[in-house]
């Protein structure tokens, strides 16, 4: 039995939207350090945070203040830090946070830190939305990482962020670069979307015989007024099983005992990827222009 320990940290924002992105960057990270600390005490092994973590979902703006909220991957003040604590506690960490290419060319990202301090490499999210309250087009370009899996210290690691988890292809392309653990570090608030959080993700993880962390943050964010974010972080398995969750409103670090031996007794069991029929599958790339 090959058992990793995951972990997710929900976190509410620590810091006024009228203060300068740097201020609020050194506050939600001061607001995280106890609970890394604690993470990395229990002996967890994967780590990762909500998504755009130290800072809050500026989204709901069109204000280019929040560009500067943008850091350079793996160079910048964030990833070098977590780079640092990952190496202490010999614990791979994902860390979401707004990426600056160049000047005027931002992406929602992830980098990928192993257990020994070593920067493996980053996904940028790929299905950016524009809607009301969530203007994410004037902020983010739609990255095209090509599903990249981490060969991490303990396991195989994809991410997929927020909004990417309503699109189906992108679970399996990862379950089939050989993804057994995959993080969906998101911002979503209450209504419909709550109601689909406990579904969406259990029933990729079964059609994809896999594990997913999910991480959501807590709490409302002033002066936007697009609802409450409800946490709910949690774990899931291959079977679709629950193995942690927080809750609605707290700042927490959640753990789950991850049974990676299940990754292969579920594929084996259900043999999706065998009878998968790709041959069949040309009209969802002819209809991409749809």
């Amino acid at each position: 039995m090959a058992i990793v320990k995951s972990g997710l940290i929900q976190m509410s924002l620590k810091a006024s939207t009228d203060e300068a992105p740097e201020t609020i960057r050194q506050s939600m990270i001061e607001a995280h350090i106890p609970l890394i600390e604690d993470a990395g005490k229990q002996g967890v092994q994967v780590l990762c945070f909500q998504e755009v973590f130290t800072q809050p979902y500026f989204c709901p703006s069109q204000d280019v203040k929040w560009y500067d909220a943008a850091e350079k991957i793996p160079d910048g003040p964030t990833v070098s830090l977590m780079s640092e604590y990952a190496k202490k506690y010999n614990m791979v960490i994902v860390v979401p946070i707004y990426e600056e290419e160049m000047p005027g060319v931002y992406y929602n990202t992830a980098a990928v830190i192993d257990a020994d301090g070593t920067y493996l490499g980053k996904y940028r999210k790929t299905h950016i939305p524009q809607i009301a309250g969530f203007w994410e087009k004037f902020f983010f370009k739609p990255g095209q990482s090509g599903w990249p899996v981490f060969d991490t210290a303990y396991c195989k690691l994809g991410v997929y962020i927020c909004y990417d988890r309503h699109f189906p292809e992108g679970w399996r392309a990862l379950a089939l670069s050989g993804a057994e653990y995959i993080v969906n570090p998101s911002a979503t608030v209450a209504g419909l979307s709550q109601y689909l959080w406990k579904l969406e993700q259990p029933a990729s993880a079964v059609a994809n015989g896999c594990f997913i962390g999910a991480i959501n943050r807590p709490g409302t964010e002033a002066p936007w007024d697009i609802g409450r974010f409800y946490g709910s972080s949690y774990v899931v398995s291959p079977r679709g099983e629950f193995l942690c969750e927080a809750s609605e409103d707290k700042d927490e670090l959640v753990t789950a005992d991850m049974d990676m031996d299940q990754v292969r007794e579920v594929r084996n069991l259900w043999q999706f990827f065998r009878d998968r029929r790709p041959e069949t599958y040309g009209i969802i790339s002819d209809m991409g222009g749809v």
